[in-house]
């Protein structure tokens, strides 16, 4: 097995690039070192971060650039310090591809890589050198193996692949914030990260996994899922009222900056917990100090997970059969793929699959 000198993917050059204007083209990787590994993609998801940063909407993207941090493939090169992986092997790659790993660093020593403040991204980030990091709309990707995982052999790739940020997303505050028999959740957003919500709550063996939408047009798909109960909060007539302290825990998947936060708040039992992993490109809505005061309740974020807690939630997905909601794309469809993710299409996640080299060579 070889890699080559220059990658190819699918480069944004400007904020049109999410409007479907993305090119292959080649491209000179990161600098190869001898923590590094090269992977051969075979499957990548389409992640709304990925939309987000063509259009330079969290900020100015630095172009060209390549996106995808949904990435499943095969070694193909291993840095002469790599020993957790062979030649061959299948492993994926989440939303962040380096952080400092020194141990007098608070968050890497404590198996906190996502909040290093040296922390870089898969996609749009600099490494110490210089270089910047290129995603998995592509034929390879180059990153640190400390930032690879290992993929059961109990899961397919089309479907770990989505696990690799939507499904760490939301698995980690599930997790880390009790979800398990006896809690009752609820998810905001049944999309492609809400989807991996509701079938990991379920999964975990959840009192009550509740859906929560503006409209009622995915109740069917929702309970599909495994939700037991489903709020649409744009037709159902004072529904805040109707759901007031039924939940432990909220896991907020949405990033729309008009969210009816202060009403979601009023769902939650004493002591409960909101938790927000969707990222708007605005401001969230202003909320009044009474609705934390009054139950005693919190508001959170998490930010992906920890190496650690992907390969946690690959195996538990192996074990459990978590199998998300995919719609497998051919990766020549990758503009198209990412304008319909924009224009909510997907049920529920888009994966691109890699096509042979003639096929590329033809775009």
């Amino acid at each position: 097995m070889t890699s080559p000198t220059q990658f190819h993917g699918w480069l944004a050059h400007d904020k049109s690039a999410a409007e479907g204007n993305m090119t292959w083209s080649a491209f000179t990787p990161k600098p190869f070192n001898d923590i590094d590994i090269d992977i051969k993609i075979s499957h990548c998801g389409i992640c709304g971060s990925d939309v987000h940063t063509l259009r330079s909407g969290w900020g100015n993207t630095h172009y060209p650039t390549c996106v995808g941090h949904e990435i499943v493939g095969h070694v193909v090169r291993l840095g002469s310090s790599v020993q957790k992986f062979k030649l061959g092997d299948r492993v994926g790659v989440g939303a962040q591809a380096f952080s400092c790993l020194k141990d007098s660093c608070e968050e890497c020593s404590n198996g906190l890589e996502q909040h290093c403040t040296k922390m870089v991204g898969t996609y749009n980030g600099k490494y110490p050198d210089g270089s910047w990091s290129m995603g998995g709309y592509a034929s390879h990707a180059r990153v640190p193996a400390h930032f690879a995982i290992a993929i059961p052999t109990g899961l397919k790739s089309e479907d770990a692949a989505p696990m690799m940020c939507g499904g760490i997303t939301v698995y980690a505050p599930l997790r880390n914030n009790g979800a398990g028999p006896g809690k009752r959740v609820g998810i905001v957003g049944v999309g492609g990260l809400g989807h991996f919500g509701i079938l990991f709550a379920r999964a975990l063996g959840c009192e009550s996994v509740v859906a929560i939408s503006r409209r009622r047009n995915k109740e069917g798909d929702a309970r599909a899922m495994g939700a037991m109960e489903y709020i649409a909060t744009s037709e159902d007539d004072k529904w805040a009222r109707k759901h007031s302290r039924s939940l432990d825990l909220i896991v907020s998947t949405v990033s729309a900056p008009d969210m009816p936060l202060e009403s979601y708040l009023r769902l939650l039992r004493t002591g409960g917990s909101f938790i927000q992993v969707g990222a708007p490109e605005d401001k969230l809505p202003p909320i009044a100090a009474f609705g934390l005061i009054g139950k005693g309740c919190k508001i959170g974020g998490s930010q992906i997970g920890s190496p650690s807690d992907i390969e946690e939630m690959l195996k538990f997905a192996a074990e459990k059969g978590v199998k998300p909601w995919v719609q497998k794309r051919s990766m020549t469809e990758a503009n198209r793929s990412v304008v319909e993710m924009e224009e909510g299409k997907a049920r529920y996640r888009y994966v691109l699959v890699n096509t042979d080299t003639e096929e590329r060579a033809r775009m």
